[in-house]
């Protein structure tokens, strides 16, 4: 608990310096007089790294909240509406990736927190986005199965060794072959959907990818 205090603690803290180091370099390059070209592009590498760290520590607060059990809103979600809009916005920020959506003519409901879910399908295809190279092919599916929906992103990257399979939605989990972080983005996809009664999988794909699978209840309406 106090681990989780200091977690929650540090993070929020962090938030306003983080901001001023930002703010500063991007005021930096605006300057009037001309910025030497190593000056600009050190200045530019501090915008970026201060924006991953911001990245990072609003998702370490966001998981302490979810350790804090605070609760979710509970209300219908259209999760073929967050599915459009999640895969839009990945196109915007990978053209060279080539994203596809397959979903039912008629909308597809859950039960739960529409902010969170819709972190959920970012969090996975901004991890399809980063740990696959330009051309690959992600596909976003959803269909019924009976009083559940299947959410499915699969893709024709890399995928993940077999032995780091059971590892990969850990938080801060590290590859046993590259050393690379994995990060919190699945973490925070698996916290989440288990606080939707959900499950998460994840299987390969032939001859090489990855599928996570997303299980959750329909909403109460579409289950007949």
């Amino acid at each position: 608990q106090r681990v989780r205090q200091f977690v929650a603690d540090a993070s929020h803290e962090l938030r306003t310096p983080l901001a001023s180091i930002k703010g500063y370099a991007e005021l930096s390059r605006r300057e009037r007089e001309p910025v030497p070209t190593a000056v600009s592009h050190a200045l530019g590498r501090v915008e970026s790294e201060a924006l991953r760290m911001t990245s990072l520590v609003e998702d370490l607060l966001l998981l302490a909240r979810l350790d804090e059990g605070r609760p979710l809103e509970r209300r219908e979600v259209d999760l073929t509406m967050l599915a459009v809009d999640a895969v839009s916005d990945a196109h915007a920020a990978s053209p060279r990736h080539t994203w596809e959506l397959d979903v039912p003519d008629d909308p597809v409901s859950v039960q739960g927190d529409q902010a969170r879910l819709h972190q959920v399908l970012t969090n996975l295809l901004a991890n399809a986005r980063v740990h696959t190279p330009e051309g690959t092919r992600v596909v976003t599916s959803i269909q019924r199965e009976g009083d559940m929906v299947r959410l499915v992103v699969t893709d024709n990257g890399p995928g993940v060794p077999a032995e780091d399979r059971e590892r990969v939605m850990q938080r801060f989990v590290r590859g046993t072959d590259t050393g690379t972080g994995c990060g919190l983005g699945l973490a925070i996809v698996r916290e989440i959907i288990e606080r939707h009664q959900g499950r998460v999988g994840l299987g390969d794909v032939q001859p090489h990818g990855l599928q996570v699978t997303l299980t959750l209840p329909l909403a109460s309406e579409q289950n007949n």
